[in-house]
């Protein structure tokens, strides 16, 4: 199955990044990072881009894409979400904290609300585990979260995004 790639200039910095790094060892990750910071995440489109330009398999790249969690093939919202779910943080709660998020935001783990203001998904430990249980907003950590909280968080985030 052949796959469009629109001549447009995310496309063609990528390209030009390939270019660049395409002879080093290994330089896999790095488009894919590059790719991500361009588009936002990565697409079949994208992914089919990178296997072109790079000479390799498609399936090589979507295995790379799909292997570490650091990669996207949906597109995330403006301000991710991530739910502790250590051990300490589970044992206090984490469990609903995530399900009071779900429920507050409309979405499942792993997923983006409509106006792409949040993405919501899970982690295993950010090393706060005397806030348990704990909630991370883009570089921000949340500590003792509660369903008050989460309300006062999320109309803090949807102030700044308007």
């Amino acid at each position: 199955m052949q796959i469009h790639i629109p001549d447009n200039p995310q496309y063609r910095e990528l390209g030009a990044y390939i270019q660049d790094v395409k002879h080093q060892k290994g330089p896999l990750i790095k488009v894919l990072h590059k790719a991500q910071s361009i588009f936002g995440y990565l697409p079949r489109e994208v992914q089919y881009f990178v296997a072109r330009e790079l000479n390799i398999t498609e399936s090589s790249v979507y295995g790379v894409v799909t292997f570490y969690n650091f990669f996207s093939t949906k597109p995330k919202g403006e301000n991710e979400i991530n739910v502790c779910l250590g051990t300490a943080c589970y044992v206090r709660g984490a469990d609903k904290v995530l399900s009071m998020l779900e429920d507050e935001l409309e979405i499942s783990n792993g997923e983006t609300t409509k106006d792409n203001i949040f993405s919501l998904n899970t982690a295993r430990c950010f090393g706060a585990c005397g806030l348990a249980p704990a909630v991370m907003i883009n570089e921000e950590v949340y500590g003792h979260v509660d369903r008050k909280k989460i309300k006062k968080m999320l109309s803090e985030y949807r102030t700044k995004e308007e």
